[in-house]
C-alpha cells in the first residue's frame, strides 16, 4: 500500500517537472531570438531583470536535474513493487501445511444417510444376446477353365440348424 501511494506521488512529482521544463525550454532565447520572444521578452527582462537568460538556464539545469532524478527513482520503486508481487505469486503456489484434528469423544458424528427413503430401481443388466451363426455360403466355381485334370470340389458342410 504504501510502495502504491509513493509510486503516485513520485509519478505525480515527475509530471509536474516535465510541465514546468518544457515550459523553460520553450521560454528560453536562442540567440535574442525565438519562441522566448513571442512570451514577450521585454515583460520578462523586466520581471526578472536583463539577466533573464541566465535564469532561465539555471531554471533547465535545476528541472531537467530533477527530472533525470524523479525517473531514477520511480523506476527503483515500480522494480520493488515487481519484486514484491513476484514473491508474492512464489508464496502463494507453494502447498500449505494441512493439519489433522484426531477424532476425540467429544465430537460428533456425521449425520447417516437412509438410502431407503430414496426410491430409485436397481438397474438390472439385460442378458445378452446369444450370436447367431452365420450362414454358410457355397462359393462357385472359378470361370477359368480348369486343366484336364479335374480336382474333386471341396465339401461344403450345412450349417446347423438354430
Amino acid at each position: 500500500m504504501l510502495l502504491t501511494t509513493s509510486i503516485y506521488i513520485v509519478f505525480a512529482l515527475l509530471m509536474i517537472v516535465c510541465a514546468l521544463l518544457l515550459l523553460i525550454v520553450l521560454m528560453q532565447r536562442p540567440k535574442q531570438e525565438g519562441l522566448g520572444a513571442a512570451f514577450g521578452a521585454q515583460m520578462t527582462d523586466q520581471a526578472f531583470g536583463a539577466q533573464t537568460t541566465d535564469v532561465l538556464k539555471k531554471g533547465t539545469v535545476l528541472f531537467g536535474t530533477l527530472f533525470m532524478i524523479l525517473c531514477f527513482v520511480l523506476a527503483v520503486l515500480m522494480n520493488r513493487q515487481f519484486q514484491q508481487k513476484k514473491s508474492d505469486l512464489a508464496t502463494a503456489e507453494q502447498p500449505v501445511p494441512v493439519v489433522v484434528e484426531k477424532a476425540t469423544e467429544e465430537t460428533t458424528p456425521a449425520p447417516s444417510i437412509n438410502l431407503e427413503q430414496y426410491d430409485t430401481p436397481a438397474a438390472t443388466p439385460a442378458p445378452a444376446a446369444e450370436p447367431t451363426p452365420a450362414p454358410a455360403v457355397e462359393t462357385p466355381a472359378p470361370a477359368v477353365e480348369a486343366p484336364a485334370v479335374e480336382a474333386p470340389a471341396p465339401a461344403v458342410e450345412p450349417a446347423p440348424a438354430a
